[in-house]
């Protein structure tokens, strides 16, 4: 008996042996096939470079080098040719900073380009068939749905009320940093504080992350986070696929990221349900998921919780992410800048009516829709950080078939369109001699904001799928930073330091923001 349990051992042995040879040898022909086909492409697509097709600046290998730092790359490539090339594995992509050719793919010729399957592919784990990485119908529904929404007076006051709430207990953090002395990390908080605000009117839950009390929110946020770099990085990485496929590496990392956040979005969808159903919701349904829900009983079929799931997670980082980072920049650069500082502090204390006895929360409850519109210098000083440092650095489609663009440059099926919103704040054929300087006095005409051209300044998308959000966002933003600079002067902790941000979708400054908040002198 003894033998055959040895030989069955050892042919047991040998076939797992076999199984993992095979699957060794197959992932090895993957890896083979994949860099000899990207080598032949690359030399097609050099040897036979010609004039009518944008300049080749080089290789995805070349993003890879220097992915920490990409969107600085981006830079060098704007100041070498306003539209070039690299080659990626099976097809070229393009990268633009000329607003004419922008244009031209995002509004004039708009029916000829798409997210792409590329794109889709990428971003598919994460985001699912949200808005920002689907394409036709899924598209048309959700920004029909997405747009009556944001124009409904019942979200705009719901949002304010919920901006002006979070703002005034920011800034009550803030002031018991302040008593203690010690240094605060502002991304942080601005990030805990978007959070709540953007649960509160998305899916209309409390989180309080802000206090530290909600650690299920706090995962979530970090699992996000991380997730949206992994997912990113997969533009540079030639073998995403195979390890996706093996569950190593960075793909493994993403996988456990993501089924953080889809337990915990699909949980609250639950939940959202839930309290609809018993009648336990009885906030007229104010929070857009509520509403989105409403609208899934029409469609059970296409609107399942899935799919809510997808909107949900768009919508978070639509106004969470990008709210946040903005905000982050925008207080960095006012304390490398404390003369505009002042003037943002000066004209706040000007356009609110307010009486040296108001607290946080009175204060906040004083900024009403009339007063922000008079804040005209801080809606610049807000978009020339988003000039410099734009909430999504670079975005783009795929061409779904030949064009030839307004420089006479010849695009193929199959092209990536990519436009450098971080690179294109700091041409100065764009903006001047004083493109790299922070000067919030370029948007203003006699003290009155001026608009730029939306395909020049890119930072909330332009065309057909403009950004809605933007006034939603630019109400969060000023709420926010009128409340603060009001109370507060900002500093930062370490003066020599530059900043350094996270190669991701949103322009995420890495490391955080370590400042030193003192209590501003307001004159009665």
């Amino acid at each position: 008996m003894a033998p055959q349990i040895s030989s069955l051992a050892a042919s047991a042995g040998m076939c797992l042996v076999s199984v993992f040879t095979i699957a060794l040898l197959t992932i090895t022909l993957y890896i083979l096939g994949v860099v000899t086909s990207f080598a032949v492409f690359c030399i097609r697509e050099f040897v036979q470079s010609v004039q009518d097709r944008p300049p080749l600046v080089g290789t995805v290998l070349r993003q890879l080098k220097n992915f920490d730092r990409l969107f600085d790359e981006h830079v060098s490539y704007a100041l070498l040719h306003r539209t070039g090339r690299l080659v990626y594995p099976g097809h070229s992509e393009v990268f633009t900073s000329d607003p004419v050719v922008i244009e031209h793919f995002l509004k004039t010729n708009f029916s000829k380009y798409s997210k792409g399957a590329f794109n889709t592919q990428v971003m598919k784990d994460l985001f699912g068939d949200g808005i920002f990485a689907t394409d036709g119908e899924k598209w048309r529904h959700q920004r029909k749905l997405a747009s009556h929404e944001f124009s409904t007076k019942v979200l705009r006051d719901f949002s304010s009320d919920v901006f002006r709430m979070n703002a005034a207990k920011l800034a009550e953090k803030i002031s018991y940093a302040t008593a203690d002395r010690i240094t605060i990390n502002l991304q942080d908080l601005l990030m805990r504080t978007t959070m709540d605000s953007m649960f509160k009117v998305g899916l209309g839950f409390e989180l309080n992350t802000l206090s530290g009390s909600d650690e299920s929110s706090i995962q979530f946020s970090n699992a996000f986070d991380e997730a949206s770099s992994l997912v990113y990085y997969r533009y540079v990485d030639l073998f995403w696929q195979v390890k996706r496929h093996l569950n190593i590496g960075s793909e493994a990392k993403l996988k456990k990221s993501i089924q953080v956040i889809d337990d915990f979005v699909m949980q609250l969808i639950h939940q959202k349900r839930e309290q609809m159903k018993n009648g336990h919701d009885h906030k007229a349904r104010e929070d857009i998921l509520s509403r989105f829900i409403l609208a899934s009983e029409e469609d059970p079929e296409t609107m399942n919780d899935r799919y809510l799931r997808d909107i949900v997670l768009s919508f978070l980082i639509a106004g969470k992410d990008t709210t946040a980072n903005t905000l982050s920049w925008f207080f960095y650069m006012l304390c490398k800048n404390p003369v505009v500082q002042d003037k943002v502090a000066y004209e706040i204390e000007e356009s609110v009516e307010w009486a040296q006895e108001d607290n946080m929360e009175t204060f906040t409850a004083r900024l009403e829709q009339g007063d922000i519109d008079k804040m005209h210098y801080l809606h610049a000083t807000l978009t020339e950080t988003l000039r410099l440092y734009p909430a999504v650095p670079v975005d783009g489609k795929m061409a779904d078939e030949d064009d030839v663009l307004p420089n006479g440059y010849r695009v193929i099926k199959g092209d990536g369109m990519n436009y450098m919103i971080y690179a294109m704040g700091r041409m100065k054929y764009l903006w001047g001699e004083d493109a790299e300087e922070f000067r919030p006095e370029r948007w203003l005409a006699n003290g009155v904001f001026q608009q730029e051209s939306p395909y020049k300044f890119v930072s909330f998308n332009a065309g057909p799928r403009i950004c809605l959000g933007k006034e939603f966002a630019y109400r969060q933003m000023k709420i926010m930073a009128a409340t603060l600079i009001h109370f507060f002067r900002f500093k930062l902790e370490d003066e020599s330091k530059g900043p350094i941000y996270k190669t991701m979708f949103t322009l995420h400054m890495d490391k955080g923001l370590y400042l030193f908040a003192q209590h501003r002198k307001i004159s009665a």
